[in-house]
């Protein structure tokens, strides 16, 4: 691991065990200021506190006496589960690859890549030559779609002393992208029909990236030879019972040469790789598909009267595994007997939100969810929970902490995933908001209002905010220097066309796709 890279983990994780003491000295006051705003009627925004986690104060005896023990030193055990929760804000749990190698970079779906940010950023390249389109069907309706969609962020990494840009596109293909110069490594690998989601690179150093496509199939994909060649693929309905469409939106997660997947077929996929490396020094792959599960309960359906489908990324972090669904449905699934041959994934959480919840959940080093829900159904149960959410899930009768809403609107509500950043977490709303969030209070410390709708997810690096619009504008923020007040805008890029596609940022180079058709580096002159 280069020393810059080390050196970015050390401080990212210096900054969150600051940002955790000034939590806790804040939090006291913080919920008195919640408790005066719910009783006074008067706050920022509209604010639901219904569970907690904070710790219950002791009533006063009289005066005691306080021994101080001896200082001991003690070496923490090493973790033997699937993520540690410490791992949050870093780059992707114990791989070998450096790089951005996944949708938000690990399993927590935190990590944000690499700086320096750039100062005052230009287009260096614009790829292709070409804007990449392609027709695909949506139901009853043919479009032409052209560019990177939602979530769509590039996979960033280094592999044989080049940088390495990879993703998929609305032309129907994944692209190998050269970061200096903007050129094809190795030419693209042709799917069935339209890419929307973001890819993941193998973790452990097998040359091999995975990616869904519309045309039904989630592939393993070889970059090591001169032609991508695809080595495996499951199709959508490959598994029973299924539901929705055949689509695979979210980005998959690879440890332990376990790959997991939801999709858009409303199940959950956990797949055995068995990688190796061949006589003839390619990698192969002899997948087997050792567990799935619907996506949905009896429940669930009676509530939402319809069919749902998993378009969000799985999320790892201790031994549970964490989706949501477009039912509203979130769920936490016990893994922790794959790795100890006690028997299969077992459900340990289940919480409804009421509405289409199809932004990844991200998770902080103590556990803590956050999501965001859309507002769609406008059910009763998606105006009680909110639009912006924290959930306990060690409580999980009661999990709500905080939420916020965004449901002014027929169709409102969030669609990116949140960022976390020291003590506050960012949402992106469709109706066009850019939302500061007190993580300990849920209160609202600051606000922006871009051009609807925002998609895309925000990415934070060395306290840089970056997330693009839908005039096709790329804006930086400066949240690093304070978290409490409206950051500053430091400098902005205009592209020409709506971005729903989620930043990469990586050593001193931003890479973004438009819905124009094009990929895009931006760095300094």
């Amino acid at each position: 691991m280069a020393a810059g890279h080390e050196a970015n983990a050390r401080s990212t994780r210096r900054a969150e065990r600051r940002a955790e003491r000034r939590r806790r000295r804040r939090r006291f006051i913080g919920l008195g200021v919640v408790a005066m705003v719910v009783v006074a009627g008067v706050g920022v925004g509209a604010l639901a506190v219904t569970g907690g986690d904070e710790p219950k104060k002791r009533a006063s005896t009289g005066p005691t006496t306080t021994t101080i023990p001896p200082t001991t030193t003690t070496t923490k055990p090493p973790y033997t589960g699937w993520v540690d929760p410490e791992s949050a804000f870093q780059p992707y749990y114990k791989a070998t690859v450096q790089g951005l190698l996944t949708f938000r970079g690990n399993p927590t779906r935190n990590y944000y890549g690499l700086g320096p940010v750039p100062v005052a950023p230009k287009v260096v390249w614009q790829y292709p030559g070409g804007a990449m389109c392609s027709i695909s069907s949506d139901g009853n309706e043919t479009t032409n779609w052209c560019g990177n969609g939602w979530t769509g962020q590039p996979a960033v990494f280094e592999r044989d002393g080049r940088t390495w840009v990879v993703f998929g596109a609305y032309d129907r293909a994944v692209h190998f992208v050269d970061a200096t110069t903007g050129q094809d490594i190795i030419p693209p690998f042709p799917t069935g029909d339209i890419i929307k989601g973001s890819p993941t690179i193998d973790p452990d150093g097998f040359p091999i990236v995975y990616i869904g496509s519309r045309d039904n199939y989630l592939r393993a994909i070889a970059f090591d030879r001169p032609q991508p060649t695809e080595l495996w693929k499951l199709h959508a309905k490959d598994v029973s019972p299924t539901m929705w469409n055949d689509d695979w939106d979210g980005s998959p997660l690879v440890l332990n040469d376990y790959l997991f997947e939801g999709g858009e077929n409303s199940q959950l996929h956990i797949v055995k790789l068995n990688r190796a490396t061949g006589a003839d020094g390619l990698v192969t792959v002899a997948p087997q598909l050792v567990f799935n599960t619907p996506g949905w309960d009896d429940e669930l359906l009676a509530n939402v009267g319809g069919q749902v489908s998993i378009e969000a990324s799985v999320t790892i972090s201790g031994n549970t595994l964490w989706f949501s669904n477009s039912g509203g449905l979130v769920q936490g699934w016990d893994i922790s007997g794959l790795l100890t041959g006690a028997g299969p994934p077992v459900r340990s959480f289940r919480y409804w939100t009421g509405d289409d919840t199809d932004a990844t959940i991200t998770i902080d080093e103590s556990g803590f969810l956050y999501g965001g829900t859309e507002w769609e159904r406008h059910s009763a149960q998606g105006r009680a929970v909110g639009q912006m959410w924290k959930l306990n899930p060690t409580v999980p009768d009661a999990p709500l902490v905080w939420s916020q809403f965004d449901n002014n609107e027929a169709k409102s509500g969030v669609w990116g995933t949140p960022a976390i950043y020291g003590d506050v977490v960012i949402f992106t709303t469709y109706s066009g908001r850019l939302i500061g969030v007190d993580r300990a209070t849920g209160l609202i410390r600051w606000e922006k209002k871009l051009p609807s709708p925002l998609m895309a997810s925000p990415a934070v690096v060395d306290g840089k905010l970056i997330i693009g619009d839908c005039a096709g504008v790329v804006h930086a923020y400066d949240i690093g220097t304070n978290t409490l007040i409206d950051p500053p805008e430091i400098w902005q890029v205009p592209l020409g066309s709506c971005i729903e596609a989620t930043p990469a940022v990586w050593k001193g180079r931003i890479y973004i796709g438009t819905r124009g058709g094009f990929e895009y580096a931006l760095a300094d002159s």
